[in-house]
């Protein structure tokens, strides 16, 4: 399992930026990325200067998004959504999204179920529940939960 720092993940995004700002050639994970960022307008500048990006700051008491963990997090369900795992993560996804008629939003109530999975594990130093996530993913789309 690759598990990248957090310098790995940020040099990821900036090259991936570079490259699709550029017209290169992407992998299939870049052209994941690609996408995402090319929907969040408002991380371009930083993305554009790597030493920037890499020496940036995000804490949470200071209120600002950390524009990484928002791209992370993207990449993380879009690949979740297209293996429908954990199971059932995708049929949430899809209801949220048509209910919105865009998959963006979607995204996004879906980080607030992931990142309240991953709260809560980390609270209670447990492995992270996905039955949790697609519960909460479920309740958010209007769906019945499946236990």
């Amino acid at each position: 399992m690759f598990n990248p720092s957090q310098e790995d993940v940020r040099r990821f995004l900036c090259a991936t930026y570079r490259k699709y700002r550029d017209n290169q050639l992407l992998t299939p994970l870049e052209n994941i990325a690609a996408r995402w960022i090319a929907e969040h307008s408002e991380y371009h500048a930083l993305l554009a200067d790597e030493p920037a990006a890499l020496a940036a700051q995000f804490l949470p008491e200071a209120g600002k998004t950390n524009p990484f963990l928002h791209l992370s997090m993207h990449l993380s369900i879009s690949e979740q959504v297209q293996i429908d795992q954990p199971l059932g993560i995708k049929a949430a996804f899809e209801a949220l999204a048509a209910q919105f008629n865009d998959p963006h939003p979607a995204h996004h109530i879906l980080m607030e179920c992931l990142g309240e999975m991953l709260w809560t594990a980390q609270r209670n130093k447990t492995a992270p529940d996905g039955a949790q996530y697609v519960r909460c993913a479920r309740k958010r789309a209007g769906l019945p939960t499946l236990d």
